[in-house]
């Protein structure tokens, strides 16, 4: 080989790498401000035959949760991730927040002693006019809340009963806001301060009754317009299931940068 092809070759390698370092220190910079702390979603924790979208058994729950405590994940309490969010906080880029919607029976079952092993914080959003069954399903009654609170997990409201907010009139709207969070407090002996609105449905005058009825936050799916969780009242969530059972997945899920290539839906 000349020592012209030699010079050449040591060019372009040159350029190349040079690209290279360029181009890596152009994405970070264009993701450094966009990292949002994952929220991840859960539902139903039981066998899963049918492999429905909103449920995961338990030993892909427990596998999740191992994830998180192996690979050092950052777990928080909603609240200190809201305070954060209020106070503009940066958090460390492996934070996460765990929750569950609408409170049935088997998160007792089969999800609340992997969290106590584990010593994992998480939120469960649970409907009160539902702890003695619904349309066969069974929920937790208030014994059960009442013993997972003494672990140190978390409650929040889910409405008082699992009511589509958008297309509720305003007094239906004020009755399952409102009533839902006197009913847990009574029963729970302590605040309740956060909501998840049901199917992810909100619009500006919910939100407005939801800060009104003395709520510090609530949750969506992935709804909205807001990608970054700057609003408090309108937190999307990434659902977590049995289809979710690679290393890879699950990172890329719970990167903090996931919102910028999901499809946001309208928020009703």
């Amino acid at each position: 080989m000349s020592p012209l092809v030699k010079k050449r070759i040591r060019i372009i390698f040159v350029v190349v790498a040079g690209l290279g370092v360029l181009t890596a220190a152009g994405v970070r910079v264009f993701l450094w401000d966009k990292y949002t702390v994952p929220i991840m979603m859960y539902h139903h924790v039981r066998a899963n035959p049918q492999g429905r979208a909103d449920t995961v058994s338990p030993e892909r729950f427990r596998a999740h949760m191992l994830f998180l405590k192996r690979r050092g994940y950052n777990v928080i309490r909603l609240d200190e991730l809201v305070q954060g969010i209020r106070h503009n906080r940066d958090f460390p880029r492996d934070t996460v927040v765990v929750t569950f919607d609408d409170g049935y029976e088997d998160n007792y079952l089969y999800a609340v002693d992997v969290l106590k092993e584990l010593s994992l914080p998480a939120i469960f959003f649970v409907i009160p006019g539902f702890v003695n069954g619904h349309e066969g399903e069974r929920y937790l009654n208030f014994d059960q809340m009442r013993a997972m609170a003494a672990a140190g997990l978390d409650f929040g409201s889910h409405t008082a009963h699992h009511t589509y907010l958008p297309e509720a009139s305003d007094p239906t709207q004020e009755f399952e806001i409102v009533q839902s969070k006197k009913i847990l407090e009574a029963e729970l002996k302590r605040p309740v301060r956060y909501f998840s609105y049901p199917i992810g449905g909100f619009n500006d005058a919910i939100k407005k009754k939801i800060r009104q009825a003395g709520y510090r936050g609530a949750m969506t799916t992935n709804r909205g317009h807001d990608f970054a969780n700057g609003d408090v009242y309108e937190l999307n969530r990434i659902r977590f299931g049995d289809t979710d059972t690679s290393s890879v997945v699950l990172a890329v899920k719970l990167s903090g940068y996931y919102h910028l290539f999901r499809k946001q839906k309208d928020p009703y």
